[in-house]
């Protein structure tokens, strides 16, 4: 579990570590502000569009081999993104640092299966989901303590001995798969190559909707947009009829799985929405300083790392689909108060909302993961895996592009478009919770 949790700390952390130094990157680099937004899409598009494969991959070749190999290339890659000299050079090494993430994250639950025994796997769920949401909001806290004694090129030396360390760690603990991949099944080439295309141009072309820069970046993002739902119509035709999809439509048949699936995009769009638009609403409309809003937006992670091992304890004694049901109620609740709170208040009335919105998501993650991933056949292991990672990455950008086109249309600094966005997410997490909830109804039926 350590290399579990050290190896999933490093993927999830460089997603968002260096937002922080980008004016500082552009700078050194002789880029442009939009030319360093690179410095993170390419890490994020290479990581969404090679997660399915990499799941796959584990299921057919084996999920330690396939973590570690990830380990490998993300360490490598880090070396690389501090030795460049470009922008060029640097997105190129994050890109490779993102399909290292991808093999890292695309079987790390996979892996977690084996490591626990069924009565106890609620725990190690919960565990991994703790590290997965204190690691997506340390990023920035963690460049800034680094930036403030060091340059950029730091924040990638940061993985060098940590990844060698992992990597030594799993030669020597990682478990085998338990289970042999069907006879005869391979990796379609093809396949991961639409597979990558899919992903990579709707999310470049929802990103070029959600900047709204023109009718030029509108005309780019539609066509972006309309070029990946028409090679998903080839993709997803190909994988209808195949014994082992790269795309898991076979899970997706499972309704259980595909409403865990629906809650989880519901849940980390919501998530996302809140993360992005708490900052424009705490220091522009309420005037907090950066310490007062960090210390108050913090009060949300540390929520979600008190209640995440208590509801470790609670998964198997209460169904997945009530415990989810109920967190995303409450997250929906917190967000509507907090979207309703008043024109200057007190930093009370915003913290314990904070804690609620913590506490929500908290018993929603844990339970949730559990039912995507118990709920795929043990061979399957590995594309249930990927699927979870591609539901939290889909849902976190979704809510990305919407708050893009929410600042495009309401202002982002006077208070107005955040609350907007406040009570969007708090529209999601209630559609995430209802979806969770029909879990229970059909694991009745089903029993």
């Amino acid at each position: 579990m350590a290399v579990i949790i050290f190896g999933l700390a490093l993927a999830v952390l460089d997603g968002t570590i260096v937002n922080l130094a980008l004016p500082g990157i552009a700078r050194d680099l002789h880029a442009s502000a939009a030319q360093a937004v690179w410095v993170i899409n390419a890490y994020q598009v290479a990581t969404l569009a090679l997660l399915l494969p990499c799941a796959t991959l584990g299921d057919l070749v084996g999920y330690r081999r396939v973590y570690l190999s990830g380990v490998v290339l993300f360490t490598v890659a880090s070396l690389g993104c501090t030795l460049a000299q470009s922008l060029p050079m640097l997105a190129a090494a994050r890109a490779i640092q993102g399909l290292g993430a991808a093999g890292i994250m695309s079987v790390n639950s996979a892996l977690v299966r084996l490591i626990y025994p069924r009565h106890m796997l609620g725990r190690g769920v919960a565990i991994n989901s703790l590290v997965v949401a204190t690691a997506a909001v340390a990023g920035p806290s963690i460049a800034a303590g680094i930036l403030s004694v060091a340059s950029w090129p730091w924040l990638f030396v940061l993985n060098l001995p940590l990844g060698v360390a992992v990597l030594w760690l799993g030669l020597r603990a990682l478990p085998q798969n338990a289970v042999a991949a069907p006879a005869g099944v391979r990796l379609s080439w093809l396949d991961v190559l639409l597979n990558a295309l899919m992903f990579s141009l709707v999310v470049l072309g929802a990103d070029a909707l959600g900047a709204h820069r023109g009718s030029s970046a509108t005309g780019a993002g539609v066509a972006l947009l309309a070029g990946g739902l028409l090679v998903g119509l080839v993709y997803m035709r190909r994988q209808w009829t195949q014994p082992l999809p790269l795309f898991p439509l076979d899970l997706l048949r499972i309704p259980v799985f595909a409403l865990s699936m629906c809650s989880s995009v519901g849940a980390f769009a919501a998530q996302m929405l809140a993360y992005i638009a708490l900052p424009f609403l705490l220091l522009d409309s309420y005037g907090r300083t950066p310490l007062q809003a960090g210390l108050l937006i913090t009060a949300w992670p540390l929520a979600i790392v008190v209640v995440a091992p208590i509801v470790g304890r609670l998964i198997g004694r209460y169904p997945d689909g009530l415990l989810g049901g109920i967190g995303m109620a409450i997250m929906a609740t917190a967000l509507a108060l907090m979207a309703a709170l008043p024109a200057q208040p007190d930093n009370t009335a915003i913290a314990w909302r904070m804690v609620l919105c913590g506490i929500g998501f908290g018993m929603f993650q844990s339970p949730n993961n559990h039912t995507i991933v118990t709920t795929a056949p043990a061979h399957r292991s590995g594309g249930a895996s990927g699927m979870l990672g591609t539901a939290r990455l889909t849902g976190q950008t979704l809510g990305a592009v919407l708050l893009s086109i929410i600042f495009s249309i309401e202002n982002a600094h006077n208070g107005r478009g955040p609350v907007i966005a406040l009570a969007l997410a708090a529209c999601f997490a209630a559609a995430a919770g209802a979806f969770s909830s029909l879990r229970v109804r059909r694991a009745a039926a089903a029993a």
